[in-house]
């Protein structure tokens, strides 16, 4: 079994930080792709930012150069940094990892795994 588990969230001003976590646990044998999502009232789940397991970023247009991501691989974590935030950043935010895990049987094999999500709140 693999858990992702998120933190961080919360209410925030216009203009404000907060900075998500998200830690993965469990049958781990590598964590390859990690990434955050949105999804807010009414519409589409949608990609935030993701990082690859050597480093590379990719980011959603509506945040580039105001949010970051990172990762530490020894902790099994992904963090989001985000910076001046505005209303439209509202949103459950999900942690998405890509994991090679095994079961009981000891059979490998590639899963895709979601946190629970947390709520990310920005309005005066």
């Amino acid at each position: 079994q693999v858990q992702l588990v998120e933190s961080g969230g919360g209410l925030v001003q216009p203009g404000g930080s907060l900075r998500l976590s998200c830690a993965a646990s469990g049958s781990i044998v590598r964590i390859n792709d990690m990434g955050w999502y949105r999804q807010a009232p009414g519409k589409q789940r949608e990609l935030v930012a993701g990082i690859t397991s050597s480093g590379s970023t990719n980011y959603a247009d509506s945040v580039k150069g105001r949010f970051a991501i990172s990762r530490d691989n020894a902790k099994n974590m992904v963090y989001l940094q985000m910076n001046s935030l505005n209303p439209e950043d509202t949103a459950v935010y999900y942690c998405n990892a890509k994991i090679r895990t095994y079961d009981s049987g000891t059979r490998y094999y590639n899963a895709d795994y979601w946190g629970q999500g947390t709520q990310v709140t920005v309005s005066s």
